[in-house]
């Protein structure tokens, strides 16, 4: 992706999680480091992404000339587009804001209005989206459905649907999964065995290079994990040359380190638990976006391994498990146990990077790039190439 916006902004990107714990759409927050970005360039590089009917993309523009830019550019309706209050009470946007409801373009509130906003302004927004310290300020968006903002754990995801919020933009986890008493010395194997076993034990095998026969046979214990896992080799974000017809094909064609990271991928998808849906969206983001930014890089097994680094980062979560006692289950490289367990090492420069573009902060974003000697133009076409290849293989 070449778009020359990817070279001037900065990039966040956050589920939208409904009630049924579903990923309905991908937030992607947009802040501008050079003042001459233009809406047709965000819309190119969008449009990559998320062209008409390729998924749900709602575009949060911190920047007023560049969004009001967008709004006048008449963006494709598939699209959503947050517009802050302030804006949205601006007399020069009403006739943008009417033209885009007309054409169904779903807009969202951004924050509670100050004042009661004209009823045709209003009934141009789907949504308004809060924060928490909008929730506290008088009700000037009556009648528009609720979203909530800035959730950062289940609990307060959870919470926000308690009180009536329609869906939430955040993260189910936050930090590192601290097991509670009840959970604290369970057999870490007894709990992945419910679903997860076949995998697990596929993995272990790959690691000591057992021959094919005896993977295969592993395989065939869960035919859907097979069938899941051939689709995923299959797919236009694989981009193998010929259609993978059979495990053993598999392996002939990747070998087994290859295997290994689609290994990872299963085992970070295959959950049953609807509730971990988002922290799969993470998962596989966190994965795709480590190993895009080492794509450069003249070393396959780094790369390979930074995927799994992402993909594994939130097993504690997923297993509710510490990652020290994961270790016992689950082979692990050492370069991806030293950034997980430890906190350090050659990935971890990697991760924090991920994790402030998970959180679209600005300040965090440039302190890791600049640890990692890496500009905007390097980072940002590589966060969207991940976000394109996660749509493929959902």
């Amino acid at each position: 992706m070449t778009s020359p916006i990817l070279a001037a902004v900065a990039l966040g990107y956050t589920p939208l999680i409904d009630r049924q714990s579903l990923v309905s759409a991908t937030r992607l927050t947009v802040f501008p480091l050079r003042p001459d970005v233009l809406a047709a360039d965000l819309l190119s590089a969008v449009a990559e992404v998320w062209p008409d009917g390729g998924g749900s993309a709602v575009l949060n523009v911190l920047n007023e000339a560049l969004l009001t830019d967008l709004l006048n550019a008449a963006p494709p309706t598939h699209l959503m587009i947050e517009v802050p209050a302030f804006m949205a009470g601006d007399a020069a946007l009403t006739d943008a804001l009417l033209v885009l409801k007309k054409r169904g373009t779903a807009l969202l509130l951004k924050g509670q209005p100050g004042v009661a906003l004209p009823a045709d302004v209003l009934a141009c927004f789907k949504f308004v989206v809060l924060e928490e310290a909008d929730e506290a300020r008088p009700d000037h968006s009556p009648g528009v459905a609720r979203l909530h903002a800035g959730a950062a754990s289940a609990a307060a995801i959870a919470a926000s649907f308690a009180r009536g919020a329609q869906g939430v933009f955040g993260w189910p986890m936050s930090g590192v999964f601290e097991a509670p008493p009840a959970l604290a010395g369970a057999a870490v194997k007894k709990d992945i065995a419910v679903d997860l076993q076949v995998i697990v034990e596929l993995m272990a095998r790959v690691d000591q290079g057992e021959d094919i026969d005896r993977l295969e046979q592993t395989l065939k214990r869960d035919p859907s994990l097979a069938f899941k896992l051939l689709r995923y080799l299959n797919s236009a974000a694989f981009g193998l040359p010929v259609e993978v017809s059979s495990f053993r094909h598999a392996i002939m064609l990747l070998g087994y380190a290859r295997l290994k990271r689609w290994l990872a991928l299963l085992l970070t998808t295959a959950s049953k638990d609807h509730t971990m849906r988002p922290i799969m969206y993470a998962a596989l983001r966190r994965g795709l976006v480590m190993e895009e930014l080492a794509r450069g890089l003249d070393d396959a097994e780094m790369r390979d391994e930074l995927f799994i680094c992402g993909l594994f980062s939130l097993l504690d979560h997923m297993l509710k498990q510490p990652f020290s006692d994961l270790l016992g289950a689950i082979p692990m490289p050492e370069r991806v146990r030293q950034a997980l367990v430890d906190g350090n090492g050659p990935f971890q420069p990697y991760l924090e990077l991920v994790l402030a573009i998970e959180q679209a902060s600005v300040h965090d974003y440039r302190s890791a790039a600049e640890h990692l000697m890496l500009s905007p133009a390097d980072i940002n076409p590589c966060v969207m190439r991940a976000l394109a290849k996660a749509g493929q293989l959902e």
